[in-house]
């Protein structure tokens, strides 16, 4: 019988990701597989470990094979139908945070909600915050109502299916608006290489220039917007200035670009005051 030592040292992966794998398969922690790593494995352990290794060594996402990924703090499902929740995302959490602070009950709307990764992270960590999560696709909205039921310990998240603002109650107006929005070129090669080949094509791309989704959301959200609300969009790295130029274009004012971990202008927002 195949040990767990020995099936992270034939798996052809790099080892935190045969790690994640086989600790996703055997319900062991970090250290357990530093303790337990001689133990003999049974057949279908053994079997399922390798049939996942294999459809990783194939291209797909770490994410999907387990169904998690980690985000702010928090386990967030994860399927083939809803974009895979990124570190860089983070930052959008966290300038819609910094936008409500010292607002009272905040409501905030999130476009495009995908896994619920953002709007739920935002309930999550404002307690008295009214978050509001859209999203075109049915299936993805039930991937984050799950993620929200299992989350969340009040219900603080309303999920709208809608294409952007198109079914939100006009009367609602929100402190924050924060989208990830699809926002790569119709014709960037990486949607056909890495992870990105197994992602739902709608969450990646408009099928146009990459700027088409923002343009509606910069559109549309001033009407949606309380006085001196803000917006703020994740965008792609070379979108910082096209991004910034909508924005004033639409009447936003102190419009900024704030740059992730790695240096790259990764969200641009402003507020609207007119």
């Amino acid at each position: 019988m195949s040990t767990a030592a020995e099936l992270l040292r034939a798996a052809g992966l790099p080892q935190l990701e045969a790690r994640i794998l086989l600790m996703h398969v055997l319900g062991w922690r970090r250290t357990e597989l530093i303790t337990r790593d001689c133990e003999s494995l049974d057949p279908d352990t053994v079997a399922r470990f390798e049939a996942l290794a294999a459809r990783r060594l194939n291209g797909e996402p770490i994410a999907q094979l387990t169904g998690t990924r980690e985000f702010f703090g928090l386990e967030f499902d994860v399927t083939p139908d809803v974009l895979i929740p990124r570190p860089e995302t983070e930052l959008l959490v966290e300038l819609a945070l910094e936008a409500i602070a010292g607002t009272p009950n905040p409501r905030v709307l999130d476009l495009g909600t995908g896994t619920g990764a953002i709007a739920i992270s935002i309930a999550h960590a404002r307690d008295d915050a009214r978050v509001w999560a859209v999203d075109r696709s049915v299936e993805a909205l039930a991937v984050a109502r799950g993620n929200a039921a299992r989350l969340l310990d009040r219900n603080a998240v309303t999920f709208v299916e809608s294409d952007w603002t198109a079914n939100i109650d006009p009367s609602l107006r929100f402190e924050t608006i924060v989208s990830n929005p699809p926002y790569i070129a119709s014709d960037d090669p990486h949607l056909a290489q890495g992870d990105l080949r197994f992602e739902p094509r709608g969450a990646l791309t408009d099928d146009a220039d990459g700027l088409s989704a923002i343009r509606a959301i910069i559109g549309t959200a001033p009407f949606l917007l309380t006085a001196n609300g803000a917006l703020w969009i994740e965008h792609g790295y070379d979108q910082a200035q096209s991004v910034r130029e909508l924005l004033a274009a639409r009447g936003f004012t102190d419009v900024r670009s704030v740059r992730d971990l790695a240096g790259i202008e990764r969200c641009s927002g402003g507020v609207f005051t007119a």
